[in-house]
């Protein structure tokens, strides 16, 4: 299977469109729906310069959308770092097990590091398979534990 990463770009809406429609389809327990409201929040998120800092990525096999990252830069005047955060990373259960989250976060590091990034930071799922995929990552230890808080 050849696949190839490709910068998420608001003319890829209907592929993303697609890919988490497919995505729920295997399994539905992601807590939001694929709607018209959606659709437009992420397709608006082109033109906000709040997203400037977003790098998102997609994995294609066999002509579709097969996964999907989604990280962000971090700023940070606590000591001068800049970093990144892992959002979202999702491979269609069908294409799991074929190395794409992989490739998908190789080419995310690399290309956080050229924009300066220092260290790729993220919540690691309860899931027992995510779990396993975190375990496994190169170059990475696992720290502390994350909150979430609503604001």
């Amino acid at each position: 299977m050849k696949i190839e990463i490709k910068e998420f770009t608001k003319d890829r809406m209907e592929d993303v469109v697609r890919y988490e429609k497919a995505l729920r389809a295997e399994e539905d327990f992601y807590g939001w729906e694929i709607d018209d409201a959606y659709i437009d929040a992420v397709r608006n998120t082109f033109e906000d310069s709040r997203f400037a800092n977003a790098l998102s990525l997609l994995a294609y096999a066999d002509g579709q959308v097969a996964g999907r990252i989604d990280t962000s830069l971090i700023a940070s005047r606590f000591d001068g770092t800049l970093n990144a955060y892992l959002d979202w990373i999702c491979v269609i259960k069908s294409y799991r097990h074929a190395g794409i989250a992989q490739l998908l976060l190789r080419e995310a590091r690399l290309r956080l590091k050229e924009q300066g990034a220092e260290k790729l930071i993220a919540l690691m799922a309860a899931n027992d398979e995510a779990q396993r995929f975190y375990r496994a990552v190169e170059n990475a230890q696992i720290h502390d534990e994350g909150i979430w808080m609503e604001l």
